[in-house]
């Protein structure tokens, strides 16, 4: 792992990209990592474009501002593309994260000429056969851990299931949903 990671997170108000900021902050912080997980929000509304923050880092982390040259990014929806600069700052030799299910080719001609590595999900098709519900931060989330190697996968998926357990005590149908989510999107992500 790199020394500290920044990962940047374009999504709708409502789909769960602050979310899922969060949770990625909170199992890093389980494997002894240093971490930072927080939203920036436009007007605050349902469907509204948002951005949520990662870093997270083996040593302290003494900033504390916005990303604007991260490693990675993820576009929860990938309507967005055609109205914000999803790949502004981008470091070459990270990539960006799409939910779609159109082919990358397709996807390509909205990055701002962006020449990194691109890669695509349909976490709405993982959301729906894992869960019965559109909700792609799962998804995603599990889609960035892969790309990114934060974490290894195993130890991603038993704090996954930890962080669960202790939030879904009452609902185990949610829990085992969601870990079925998750176990998806990291075989799909492409």
């Amino acid at each position: 792992m790199r020394d500290m990671v920044e990962i940047r997170w374009h999504g709708r108000g409502g789909q769960g990209a602050k979310t899922a900021a969060l949770l990625l902050a909170d199992v890093a912080f389980q494997t002894g990592k240093y971490v930072q997980g927080f939203p920036e929000y436009g007007p605050e509304r349902m469907g509204a474009p948002i951005t949520a923050y990662n870093r997270i880092s083996p040593d302290k982390i003494r900033v504390h501002s916005n990303i604007y040259e991260p490693d990675f990014v993820v576009v929860v929806d990938e309507s967005l593309l055609e109205t914000v600069h999803v790949t502004q700052g981008l470091k070459k030799d990270g990539a960006v994260v799409v939910n779609t299910d159109k082919p990358k080719e397709e996807i390509q001609k909205h990055l701002e000429g962006y020449e990194g590595r691109l890669y695509t999900i349909d976490a709405k098709k993982v959301s729906l056969e894992a869960l019965g519900r559109y909700f792609p931060n799962t998804p995603m989330l599990a889609a960035i851990v892969k790309v990114s190697g934060v974490m290894e996968e195993e130890t991603f998926m038993q704090e996954m299931e930890s962080s669960f357990k202790h939030k879904f005590a009452s609902k185990p149908e949610v829990i085992e949903g969601n870990m079925k989510a998750l176990k998806m999107a990291l075989q799909e992500v492409r």
